[in-house]
């Protein structure tokens, strides 16, 4: 009696697992996009691309998915499991920076008899995962089970930037992408990316940064997630502890750099030491204890709020405790010399003479191999007040007007007839506004290149006709 029993009990849990997977099934979308895909080396042009991604009906009748599943799109359609037929979607939300978008369907049929998903809580390392989606290698709904490896910070690799992430042992693959990752029936995370040449390193977009994204879009606008704008040292080094003379006891990170638009300025100084972010301890390395055990970057208290709150900060300054509030105000984007990478956008550039001006972004810098080093270096840089973006001469069409600077490329400049200038915008509109005969350009060592203003005007509709260049300029700066 007992083993029957035993035996109808184990019947019934897995038709109830069996039922619970049917259900989740239904809310998994197949998704179709074409892209425009811009040509940075040549910004007047670009290419359409089609690709497929994943992605999972959630509550008010949304697809949850990957930004860059849907990244540059100009059209979408969307196939519910179980179904043939196609519906129209439109991107309705997008944050590359946590690389996550919500999509809407029109039609709503598409959504009839489905179940939404539901979201879980962040997963256990250990915890038993199922990644769902239609990755490459057929066309039908693929399901691989794996568990959670670790949670940690890592690097987002469409925005550049780091948050926490879930890494897990599930295959993933190409198709994959903006897929849901279930436990208990709920979501978890959303699969983003993997490490190619590895076995089974893939990593999702964990349920909490869904949830702020969410939150972030209820009234419609987009936000982020904030930065503080400040520069912080590691004191794990004991002269450099000894130094500030601080107790044993004592964890935290020095304070380097205030940025000029930091929310903090005036408030924190350099040389303060940051102990405590949200109440918690922060740690010589810089990291805190989200959970018993673990540990990850101070950064992932700042992320639980949403822009406009404010965040409680304990420091030292002078041997004094003191403890101060910061409101979010700013993301890294408003921070960074180099912008994050970017998407839904033609690049900026304007034609002068068969001179190619564009500002120094990051898409740039990974089209090209040329003057890497440099580049990536500012890449790494802030804004300071009066230098707020980089402009670089891209590239220089050959003609007789032009022969002679040929080899000069992705070459920064730093002066217009010996004036700095702020932005690209500053600096078109300088270029605008020359009167002289020459217009010199100069780059941080000197070196020069020199246009011939009347001249450069006068060749420049027989070299845009040379080059089949529609528009001397970008969208953005067409009046």
């Amino acid at each position: 009696m007992k083993i029957l029993l035993f035996l109808v009990c184990s019947a019934m849990v897995l038709y109830a697992d069996k039922y619970q997977d049917d259900i989740s099934k239904q809310a998994i979308v197949k998704i179709y996009t074409t892209a425009k895909v811009p040509n940075y080396q040549e910004p007047w042009s670009s290419s359409m691309r089609s690709s497929t991604g994943s992605g999972a009906i959630i509550k008010d009748n949304f697809i949850l998915t990957n930004a860059h599943v849907v990244a540059n799109q100009a059209f979408i359609e969307v196939q519910r499991y179980g179904q043939r037929k196609r519906y129209i979607a439109k991107v309705y939300a997008v944050s590359h920076q946590a690389d996550l978008a919500l999509l809407k369907v029109e039609n709503k049929d598409f959504f009839e008899g489905v179940i939404p998903l539901k979201f879980g809580t962040l997963p256990d390392v250990e915890q038993k995962i199922v990644v769902y989606g239609y990755p490459m290698g057929g066309s039908t709904l693929s399901a691989t089970i794996g568990v959670v490896s670790r949670v940690e910070h890592h690097t987002y690799a469409h925005s550049g930037e780091s948050f926490l992430a879930v890494q897990v042992d599930a295959a993933v693959n190409p198709g994959n992408s903006g897929g849901p990752a279930l436990s208990g029936g709920k979501i978890v995370g959303v699969v983003m990316q993997v490490i190619s040449k590895s076995q089974n390193i893939g990593y999702l977009v964990p349920v909490n940064m869904v949830e702020h994204f969410i939150e972030d879009m209820k009234d419609g606008r987009y936000d982020g997630f904030a930065d503080l704008g400040i520069g912080t040292q590691k004191l794990e080094n004991p002269t450099l502890r000894r130094y500030y003379d601080l107790e044993d006891s004592i964890t935290g990170v020095l304070v380097d750099k205030i940025l000029y638009n930091s929310s903090l300025k005036g408030i924190i100084k350099e040389a303060d030491i940051l102990i405590k972010i949200d109440g918690h301890k922060i740690e010589d390395d810089g990291t805190v204890a989200f959970r018993e055990y673990e540990y990850t970057n101070y950064q992932y208290f700042i992320d639980r709020y949403q822009m406009g709150e404010s965040i409680k900060l304990d420091i030292i300054r002078d041997k004094k405790k003191m403890q101060i509030d910061a409101k979010l105000k700013y993301v890294a984007d408003d921070m960074y010399l180099v912008k994050t990478t970017r998407y839904d956008t033609m690049p900026s550039y304007f034609v002068y003479g068969g001179y190619v001006f564009s500002p120094l972004t990051r898409n740039l810098i990974r089209s090209t191999t040329r003057n890497r080093l440099m580049l990536s270096y500012l890449a790494s840089q802030w804004q300071e007040e009066d230098v707020k973006e980089k402009v670089v001469l891209l590239k220089v069409l050959a003609s007789n007007l032009t022969r002679g600077n040929n080899d000069f490329g992705m070459w920064t400049i730093e002066k217009i007839n010996g004036e700095k200038f702020v932005d690209f915008k500053e600096f078109y509109e300088k270029m605008q506004s020359v009167k002289e005969k020459y217009i010199v350009l100069e780059d941080e060592d000197g070196v020069k290149v020199i246009i011939d203003r009347e001249e450069a005007q006068a060749k420049q509709s027989e070299i845009l006709k040379k080059y089949n260049i529609e528009f001397d300029k970008s969208i953005d700066f067409r009046n």
